[in-house]
């Protein structure tokens, strides 16, 4: 059964996101994010992203790394009918909550995703994360020391902001801090979202 954040999204809502999110200026500033990321890594030639929505993030990823093979998943039938369209992908419309059909790959991870799920349903948001990064997992996602809930667009029970990667990293010792940032959203070059990404790389 889907939960209120699941069906808020797979629905009319969700929808609507898509055309806020095709601008060429985010398309940029998601370049410039994750060769930044990309920068603090190495040997990634496969890449999973939860709640891919209609892609950007892989199209960003895609021009930094052309050989890579990239997988996502997506809940929203709209989206997921653009994520598809993307070459060489092996999108699957579903939650995240489930177990992707493939192995893991060198990268996994969540952009703008983890803020939106139902608290009580992070730890196996983690747990798919942990069994998607091979190598790396990201988080770049809204940050607070402390979990707390804020209005989203007029909707309560959308968004909560919170230490996710601390969090991942006490469920799954085996993964530590390599990197982390912050992106403001009066960069004059690439503006983001007042958000921050931390990237992890498991322990041999």
């Amino acid at each position: 059964m889907q939960t209120a954040q699941e069906a808020f999204w797979a629905g009319e809502f969700g929808d609507e996101y898509i055309g806020r999110n095709q601008d060429a200026q985010i398309i940029a500033s998601k370049t410039a994010l994750f060769s930044r990321i990309l920068g603090s890594t190495r040997g990634v030639s496969s890449v999973r992203e939860l709640g891919a929505n209609i892609g950007i993030n892989i199209l960003a990823i895609k021009s930094l790394l052309p050989r890579a093979n990239f997988q996502a998943v997506e809940i929203n039938q709209s989206a997921f009918a653009r994520l598809e369209q993307i070459p060489d992908i092996h999108a699957v419309c579903g939650s995240l909550y489930e177990q992707f059909p493939a192995g893991p790959v060198d990268l996994a991870f969540t952009s703008g995703v983890l803020i939106h799920l139902a608290p009580e349903k992070l730890p196996l948001a983690y747990d798919r994360l942990h069994e998607a990064g091979r190598r790396y997992v990201l988080v770049v996602e809204y940050y607070n020391p402390a979990p707390i809930e804020v209005s989203y667009r007029g909707h309560s029970g959308k968004l909560f902001k919170r230490d996710f990667a601390w969090e991942f990293m006490e469920r799954h010792s085996d993964f530590h801090l390599i990197d982390y940032g912050f992106v403001y959203r009066g960069d004059p070059v690439f503006p983001g979202d007042d958000f921050t990404w931390f990237l992890m790389e498991r322990q041999d």
